[in-house]
């Protein structure tokens, strides 16, 4: 919001974030300034009969860091990837819960498809063993709300919870929410962010018949290539990003370190098509302008925009028209870079790992590339940061994010000033 604004301002005081790149902020943070890939063969499951056969997989995560035995076999692998990223971000944010009224604590998370390696189990348990054999827990380990529901469990917070399930935008929106939920003073602290682990045999299924994802098999590191005019898809992701968010007043009685401001959101449709982008960008231009106008920024204000920037032919295309269509002559004087170059396509988990990285950027005053960057495209002719990152003094952020179905949304991250 803007500083004149009657509503509340919204900081960030804490962040976590397990990703391809690595399973802390820190991690993460230094592969995208070094342009690392997190590519590689598949290795969760055998891809054997479809034709891609790379993602950006999570190494090395072992859930029993942020939580007992027990409670990690009740849970599918993205909520404990939720849960182990909310741990993080308290740590980050020097949050105490003990001091803390729980029930103005809540917690508001983006996901995209719940548990889908659990159904690719559940569905061969009862093909070869019959359905009396199935998992008691499978409902409660597949539902997408179980990342939230988990993270209020397991840290016994107590206040509004949610889940937002609108596919590539759902971090991204539950961010734009939560900060909406602390505006209007109905909670004091939000745990926000988005967690997806997807990549099973179903889902690999769905989109290589789909034509989505990439199968630049040879060379996994290079398939993910934003805004390049040899981009032939995707690269399927996963992992998890969660924010402590906090009311400025709140933030401030406690004495709390504030690494950003949430300074203005905007959602909206495109009512087009399940899964292809309008064609002239209308939903992502009405999105963006909704998040700058709530932010009280002008476009002259925006040092830099982190893109939705999938690797797809269509998305690319149309996000750079949309981002012209806001920005005009303008766009093409803005830093714009894909963080899926290095991280693949976290699905309902992107916008939140990527505004891990806006935050970043509004810290260190360094903008990550977009890696594989190596043909042009005469439809994707702006400033995408090529393979090396930047050195820029950002204020001002714009992040995207546009889901299958036509759903946006944008937020405008500020560096912090009183």
């Amino acid at each position: 919001m803007s500083p004149g604004s009657s509503h509340r301002r919204v900081v960030i005081t804490g962040m976590g974030a397990i990703t391809p790149l690595g399973l802390t902020v820190d991690e993460f943070w230094q592969g995208c300034v070094e342009g690392r890939s997190g590519a590689g063969p598949l290795t969760l499951i055998d891809p054997a009969d479809y034709p891609t056969k790379i993602a950006c997989e999570v190494k090395a995560f072992d859930p029993l860091n942020y939580m007992d035995r027990r409670e990690a076999r009740r849970m599918a692998r993205f909520a404990q990837m939720a849960v182990a990223a909310a741990r993080q971000a308290l740590e980050d944010a020097g949050l105490r819960l003990d001091d803390e009224d729980t029930t103005r604590i809540g917690v508001l998370i983006g996901n995209g498809n719940g548990g889908y390696p659990n159904t690719d189990e559940a569905v061969r348990t009862i093909v070869e063993k019959g359905g009396m054999r199935l998992d008691p827990l499978y409902m409660a380990k597949m539902l997408p709300n179980m990342a939230a529901s988990q993270i209020a469990l397991q840290l016994g917070v107590r206040g509004y919870n949610n889940t937002v399930s609108t596919a590539c935008a759902a971090g991204t929106q539950a961010m734009g929410d939560a900060a909406d939920r602390l505006r209007c003073g109905r909670a004091d602290v939000m745990l926000a962010g988005g967690a997806e682990a997807g990549i099973s045999e179903l889902g690999l299924a769905a989109f290589s018949v789909m034509r989505a994802i990439s199968t630049r098999n040879d060379e996994p590191q290079k398939a993910s290539r934003p805004f390049d005019a040899q981009r032939d898809g995707f690269v399927c992701a996963e992992g998890a990003a969660v924010f402590v968010m906090e009311t400025l007043e709140h933030a401030q009685r406690r004495g709390a370190r504030i690494l950003a401001e949430v300074a203005g959101y905007g959602a909206s449709a495109d009512a087009y098509h399940l899964v292809a982008p309008c064609p002239d960008g209308d939903g992502a231009v009405r999105a963006m302008r909704e998040a700058l106008n709530d932010a009280g920024v002008s476009t002259e204000d925006v040092d830099y925009i982190n893109a939705h920037g999938t690797s797809t032919p269509l998305n690319d295309a149309v996000e750079t028209l949309a981002i012209k269509g806001v920005f005009g002559e303008q766009a093409y004087r803005i830093p714009i870079s894909s963080t899926k170059s290095m991280v693949g396509h976290g699905l309902g988990a992107s916008g939140a790992i990527e505004a891990v990285a806006c935050v970043k950027t509004l810290q260190t005053g360094t903008i990550h590339p977009t890696i594989n960057y190596e043909f042009p495209d005469p439809e994707c002719d702006l400033d995408y940061v090529p393979n090396q990152a930047r050195a820029v003094d950002v204020r001002v952020v714009l992040k995207n994010s546009f889901g299958f179905g036509g759903q946006n949304a944008c937020l405008v991250l500020r560096r912090f000033e009183e």
